[in-house]
């Protein structure tokens, strides 16, 4: 008898509190199970009677500076890093209860979602994952900027960035997913930011939280972290995880073999619809273990 990836959530309510980087404003989530083919889902205890708010891409309302979902007058910003933190420890179904309007931006990375998240219990549930699995080359591009996604046994995701910057400068890394990779290759990896941006973005009321304690701040050719890098390539490390966060609004699984350049938030949302409107590219079923 064939044996199929099974779906998961965790084990038991696990919960974290910090300050959203954009908005300076503390919240609290609590994280908890959920049933089968529940999904990921957000709900404001802030504001009683809003309906939960679906973790996928038609539920998108702005990418400028984070991945923001909303419904119904309600919103969650900068919920990139738990959702790649969802992704890459293989968590299918789970409820994220906040009481406020931003994710807390913890240390920068996904390390903190990732440690409570395991601390819960990962559990297996009877019904079988489905995977989007594509079956021809899927691109799109924004000058030379460019999403891909191309056929792939397993998940595999490669990204490029390039900056000016010679702290920065060109760096490249692929990556196939497993939880103990992620956990152990990708997690860890810090946002980053220059010291004139994140001036600016202060002068207009936003970047509030923003702070050597929760992103990697570069100043010309120099880092301002006095515990410097965590990986010598944590820029693209970071624009990865950033990647699974954005490319988990799918609401499934891709098997297939990503690759970005240059890419934002806004590109891996456009590229998500492309990748929904090529119904002709890809096929979706559970995957035999």
């Amino acid at each position: 008898m064939e044996k199929y990836y099974p779906q998961q959530t965790i084990e038991q309510a696990v919960s974290c509190s910090g300050i959203g980087v954009h908005s300076g404003k503390n919240a609290s989530i609590t994280i908890k199970p959920a049933p089968e083919n529940h999904g990921i889902r957000f709900r404001r205890t802030d504001l009683p009677g809003t309906s939960d708010i679906p973790a996928l891409f038609n539920m998108v309302v702005d990418t400028s500076l984070a991945t923001v979902i909303g419904s119904q007058g309600a919103i969650v910003s900068t919920i990139e890093h738990l959702m790649a933190a969802f992704t890459g420890l293989a968590i299918d179904n789970a409820l994220v209860e906040i009481d406020g309007y931003e994710m807390p931006i913890m240390d920068g990375s996904a390390r903190e979602f990732a440690k409570i998240l395991n601390q819960a219990g990962i559990v297996q549930q009877k019904m079988p994952r489905w995977f989007f699995v594509v079956t021809e080359p899927i691109t799109i591009q924004d000058n030379d900027k460019y999403v891909t996604v191309t056929p792939y046994p397993r998940f595999k995701i490669s990204c490029s960035i390039q900056f000016a910057n010679p702290v920065i400068g060109t760096q490249e890394l692929s990556f196939d997913l497993t939880p103990e990779n992620f956990t152990k290759e990708i997690c860890r990896a810090r946002t980053f930011g220059f010291i004139q941006d994140l001036q600016y973005l202060k002068m207009f009321s936003l970047g509030r939280g923003g702070s050597l304690d929760n992103a990697i701040v570069i100043d010309n050719d120099k880092i301002l972290n006095a515990e410097g890098l965590r990986y010598t390539d944590e820029f693209v490390r970071h624009k990865l995880l950033d990647c699974l966060g954005d490319f988990s609004l799918l609401g499934m699984p891709i098997l297939g073999h990503v690759k970005t350049y240059k890419s934002g938030h806004e590109l891996n949302h456009k590229f998500i619809k492309e990748f929904l409107a090529r119904k002709q590219s890809w096929e979706t079923k559970p995957v035999v273990m």
